[in-house]
């Protein structure tokens, strides 16, 4: 079955159209990420606000519980890829995209204000994980719907409109890390455990509303308007085309690992290197601007030799440099090598995670590709990256071995190089 459609003509109006979706998809996946990396950054301050159940408790119990969280909410993605993906292929795009934001700015307010364990006790927990909950519900849909709604909407060069995806994602990376250098840098740790942790969120939010606002004045694509849409998406999708799902769910392993090992350093950096939490926070600022600067031209040049190319060499390099990064940083546990190593993993996420969106658009027919898209990319988040920071921590407490965060990042690379080799192989994508 073929899953792409025909290039419509390139006008001045499909262009407009094209860079409106650019922003109002754009905006989403910043809210979504910011939100994800503030929490995954701030770990350890939310692991002594809301998981600290008593002064004898080990503090590697609060780290290991606020992870654990945070996997749990990875846990609900794949169960709002199905429902917001199966969403948009019968309701629409633009529908989707509009609930998911509204679902995302709740999550994000019920984190910003959340009161902590010192205050109601053993409720502050449980309204933590119903704030990640309802954040990963909505996330679940946001990105297989965002990136339907980018590949439908331009007119030419897919990869590249796509790509704009990940780029919002670096964005995120570079606001959330500058926040956290900042507020490390300028402010006492008094107040930042008190009450700086909150800024962040609350800046989040203010970015809703403008989303929230141009994704209500989209139009629908014409390829949506136009594809005969399924009864049952969902089951389609699980019937006809569960093989495209799994080297789909497998092609995500080396973007999602890498930005969660970049989210990691900052506790890495505190809990095992004993190196300021300020110069995680600086690479991860460096990461960021990577991704802003080099994604969009990644996505260029995907158009021209295909994504699956440029992934797979990308996916090599992440197995060749893991090691030799993580033994850098441990042998050398300096601002200057965190700085180096997270530098690395950031151009590894563009080259790998800036084709990514137009390759596995390019799996699904239109008719079930927002619930394709959804299901396949939170699958894997969820196995391949979302409880990384989790099963890092314990690895690093059960084997005493500061390098073993390498062979957790090859095993998942190599995942992924056979999820390509099935997606260039078995279902012809360039």
């Amino acid at each position: 079955m073929a899953t792409t459609t025909a290039t419509p003509e390139v006008t001045p109006e499909r262009l407009r159209t094209a860079k409106k979706a650019v922003i109002s998809s754009s905006i989403g996946a910043a809210l979504e990420w910011f939100d994800v990396i503030v929490y995954a950054s701030f770990a350890t301050i939310i692991a002594k606000n809301f998981f600290t159940f008593g002064a004898d408790a080990p503090p590697v119990i609060g780290l290991i519980l606020t992870f654990a969280t945070f996997a749990v909410t990875y846990l609900i993605r794949p169960i709002g890829g199905m429902v917001l993906g199966s969403y948009a292929d019968r309701g629409g795009r633009k529908n989707a995209l509009t609930l998911t934001m509204m679902l995302m700015m709740v999550g994000t307010l019920i984190m910003a204000v959340a009161p902590t364990y010192a205050t109601i006790g053993f409720a502050a927990p449980v309204i933590i994980l119903i704030s990640r909950l309802i954040q990963g519900f909505s996330a679940g849909g946001e990105f297989g719907t965002a990136t339907t709604f980018l590949v439908e909407t331009a007119p030419h060069k897919k990869n590249f409109y796509a790509s704009w995806q990940i780029v919002s994602q670096g964005a995120s990376m570079f606001l959330a890390s500058a926040f956290g250098f900042a507020l490390n840098t300028w402010m006492s740790q008094e107040d930042l455990y008190s009450w700086g942790w909150r800024i962040p969120f609350f800046v989040g939010l203010l970015v809703g509303p403008v989303g929230l606002y141009i994704r209500a004045k989209l139009d629908e694509t014409e390829e949506f308007m136009a594809t005969v849409k399924e009864h049952s998406p969902l089951k389609s999708l699980m019937v006809e085309h569960w093989g495209r799902v799994l080297a789909g769910s497998a092609v995500i392993g080396v973007a999602t690992i890498t930005v969660y090992m970049i989210l990691y350093m900052p506790t890495f950096a505190v809990t095992n290197l004993h190196i300021p939490p300020t110069a995680a926070y600086l690479g991860g600022v460096v990461a960021g601007v990577i991704n802003i600067v080099a994604v969009p031209y990644i996505g260029h040049l995907a158009d021209r030799i295909g994504p699956a190319k440029i992934m797979t060499w990308a996916a090599i390099a992440a197995v060749v440099l893991a090691w030799p990064l993580f033994a850098l940083i441990v042998n050398n546990p300096t601002v200057l090598s965190l700085v180096l190593v997270i530098a690395v993993l950031g151009v590894i996420m563009a080259f790998y995670f800036g084709p990514l969106p137009g390759l596995m658009s390019s799996l699904f027919p239109a008719a079930v590709r927002g619930s394709g898209l959804s299901v396949a990319y939170n699958v894997g988040v969820t196995l391949l990256g979302g409880i990384a920071p989790l099963v890092l921590t314990w690895l690093l407490s059960v084997t005493g071995s500061l390098t073993v965060p390498s062979v957790y990042y090859i095993v998942i690379s190599v995942i992924s190089l056979v999820g390509l080799y099935f997606v260039r192989v078995r279902y012809r994508q360039r």
